[in-house]
């Protein structure tokens, strides 16, 4: 495997298939001065991240100190250069690599380098970082057709895993970032329009099992134990036990998969627009009230208009209008009724032209107010604070307005890429530093339910949620923080000094690097549950080629300790992404086909066994 990157997603990503593949792996990195985000020098955070660097090579050509590592062994390779280039990739082992990842934080680098890369070695298996969807899709299918011809004009074997694959940071991330603030639990998975999370309930004698569950992932190692006992051999965890228990395992506890709704905010019912722009935006509420006076008035007068003469009801209004433009002949040869109603349609016409002045102009500068930034509105509460507008934060702020969920967003720069996507989803939007007095009151603080805070500065997004907590010690917290010490120390400090207060932390790169390692080792993990210290993965994996999938009923895909099927994914009939039909909610049955992709829940060694690859064992 080869990574190429120039930020904290090279160093997440080497690390998990290092540590949680046992792949041998090979990383790109340019030179310690011309990193361009680099909280530590490059070379070095990679030995202290990997703690298995076998070779570090001080600029690409140069030989390995060390040499090459055995396949399989998990060890991680170093080499230096400033660009990925024809010298670097060869350094590298490009032409012979199973899997190449490019995830710098340029998209113009990544595509050149995909191009070079597809030219050098057909077979490779590419997973590429792209902020620019459309040029992601465009991108994926040129690189295959260039695969396929590749093989067809050579007599080597054809090829059946060159895949490409364009993933974004952004993309992968927003879900599991919206998720985590507005559905108030943790460990929650995004599995395509539907959630699931994970939870712990206490044993079956004790407590009945609830509708929403869908499977147990695990029974708990009993409570009195060993501090240092862990694993089937000393009464350990249980990952997905069959429909017998085991013996013994009566008064464990349970951590279970659950189909939960997320706890979306109320929003009232949008009113009708006119090319985007609210009705109501046009004119004032005292405009509308009076203009909606003078009408009646001048209903009014029609209707007097007509009672007082002998005209018809047509003729009548036909008059009052007349008068009340004054544009009508006096009524001196008529009765007093008939003068008394011109005079007071003159003085309503009076009236009535200030009116049209005042509602011209307010239009006119609602027009040339649209394309301004809107402040919240009075009385809005329960929403959603966005800190930084940036590539996170614009993806979030797309994904919470699909979901109709109020959000105030708040940026320090005007020219940010997200200011624009908020100007067109008419998002109110503050511009101002967050650290300055006042910002955060101008975005409602104190009358929100959550606050995300996703700049790219750790210390900003910190005080920040300390702000918020003074302002509103319950509200919502969901920080963007990259350095893991870090975070665990805040989110210690801040649950112990706020104990009924909800706080997150999370990484980016923490969140994406397993969706990037799972497209290079050729699967698709969607999440993971934790368990002491096991961990079973949440898989959309496809069922053609898999005898343990293929032909056989959903209810009995199912494998105890290893893997069980959760349900299907498949793609919506708007073709806007891919939706999940839980197992409970499929015919009894229903046998999976050859073109059905499903979601399975399993161990490591589970899932390898399924897809036929077994993981190599990694030293201690």
């Amino acid at each position: 495997m080869v990574v190429c990157g120039d930020d904290g997603l090279v160093h997440r990503l080497a690390a998990e298939l290092s540590g949680v593949y046992g792949e041998r792996v090979t990383v790109v990195l340019p030179p310690a001065r011309e990193a361009r985000r680099r909280p530590a020098p490059m070379v070095g955070r990679a030995a202290a991240l990997f703690g298995r660097v076998t070779g570090v090579v001080g600029r690409a050509g140069a030989p390995d100190r060390n040499g090459t590592a055995p396949a399989g062994s998990g060890l991680v390779r170093v080499v230096e250069a400033a660009e990925p280039g024809e010298e670097a990739f060869a350094e590298a082992g490009v032409a012979h690599a199973t899997a190449l990842a490019l995830v710098y934080d340029d998209d113009e680098t990544n595509v050149q380098a995909a191009l070079l890369a597809r030219r050098l070695n057909p077979r490779v298996r590419l997973v590429i970082r792209l902020y620019n969807r459309r040029l992601g899709q465009h991108l994926e299918e040129v690189l295959d057709q260039a695969a396929l011809l590749a093989a067809a004009t050579s007599d080597a074997e054809p090829v059946t895993d060159a895949t490409t694959t364009v993933l974004s940071d952004a993309d992968t991330a927003a879900p599991v970032l919206v998720t985590a603030a507005v559905s108030g639990h943790s460990r929650v998975f995004d599995v395509g329009s539907r959630l699931l999370r994970a939870a712990e309930r206490p044993p079956l004698a004790d407590a009945p099992g609830r509708p929403q569950e869908l499977c147990t992932v695990a029974l708990l190692a009993p409570a009195q134990r060993p501090a240092d006992a862990y694993g089937p051999e000393a009464d350990g965890p249980l990952l997905l036990p069959g429909a017998v228990p085991p013996p013994g395992a009566e008064g464990r506890s349970r951590v279970v998969l659950e189909a939960v709704p997320m706890d979306v905010p109320s929003v009232p019912p949008s009113r009708p627009t006119v090319r985007g722009l609210p009705l109501g935006s046009f004119f004032s509420r005292r405009l509308r009230w009076a203009l909606g006076l003078l009408i009646a008035a001048v209903c009014g007068l029609a209707v007097a208009s007509w009672s007082v003469s002998s005209n018809n009801p047509t003729h009548a209004v036909y008059l009052s209008l007349l008068d009340l433009f004054a544009i009508n002949d006096p009524a001196i040869h008529e009765g007093h009724g008939r003068q008394i109603l011109q005079l007071l349609s003159g003085f309503t016409g009076l009236l009535l032209l200030p009116l049209l002045v005042a509602a011209a102009l307010e239009g006119l500068g609602t027009f040339r107010s649209a394309s301004t930034l809107r402040r919240p509105r009075r009385g809005l509460s329960g929403h959603v604070v966005l800190l930084g507008l940036g590539k996170i934060g614009t993806r979030v702020l797309a994904r919470l307005r699909e979901l109709g969920i109020p959000v105030v967003c708040v940026e320090r720069d005007p020219q940010a890429r997200g200011v624009a996507v908020a100007r067109s989803l008419r998002v109110p939007t503050i511009i101002g530093d967050v650290t300055e007095e006042g910002v955060l009151e101008a975005a409602k603080i104190g009358q929100s339910g959550t606050l995300m805070a996703l700049t790219s500065s750790d210390i900003t997004n910190l005080e920040a949620a300390l702000y918020a907590r003074a302002v509103k010690p319950d509200v919502r917290v969901v920080m963007r923080l990259y350095d893991d010490r870090f975070a665990k120390a805040v989110y210690r400090t801040l649950r112990d000094t706020y104990p009924r207060a909800w706080t997150r932390s999370r990484s980016v790169s923490f969140l994406v690097a397993p969706a990037f390692a799972s497209a290079m080792i050729g699967r698709q993990i969607l999440g993971a549950v934790p368990v002491e210290r096991s961990v079973v993965l949440i898989a959309a994996i496809e069922v053609v080629g898999h005898a343990g999938l293929e032909g056989r009923a959903a209810a009995d895909a199912f494998a105890p300790g290893a893997w069980r099927v959760l349900g299907l994914t498949m793609v919506r009939p708007d073709a806007s992404g891919r939706q999940t039909v839980l197992l409970r909610d499929l015919p009894g049955d229903y046998v999976l086909r050859r073109q059905d992709r499903v979601l399975v829940a399993a161990t490591r060694q589970g899932l390898a066994d399924l897809l036929g690859r077994r993981p190599v064992p990694r030293p201690r």
